[in-house]
């Protein structure tokens, strides 16, 4: 199924409109699943300004983001309008020093 173009227009803005932004399970103080946890830990650790979307509170949004990104996982980040990936992807990054380095803080010294 496609998605309609009033609803691309509402998840482009969000994603347009701010630097960091995760579409998740819940919201960021209180997520209602795992993964949208993991990522929210991580992300508050490196970025304490970031946009959140509760895809519960919309069934639209929900089933939109994954069409949007042609990816099949709730969470989803975004970081200056780009797809970033789900959880695994940004656990993965933030061990690399790459998550870092797109949101453009310092690589803490693991030594």
């Amino acid at each position: 199924m496609s998605l309609n173009e009033p609803l691309r227009q509402k998840i482009t803005h969000l994603v347009a409109q701010n630097r960091v932004v995760l579409f998740m399970k819940g919201t960021r103080h209180m997520p209602q699943c795992g993964f949208s946890a993991q990522v929210v830990k991580i992300l508050d650790e490196l970025q304490p300004s970031y946009e959140t979307v509760d895809v519960l509170s919309s069934a639209e949004i929900r089933d939109g983001i994954k069409r949007f990104s042609e990816w099949p996982t709730i969470p989803q980040l975004y970081i200056d309008g780009q797809f970033v990936g789900g959880c695994d992807i940004v656990h993965a990054m933030h061990a690399s020093g790459e998550l870092q380095q797109l949101i453009g803080v310092q690589v803490k010294d693991q030594g």
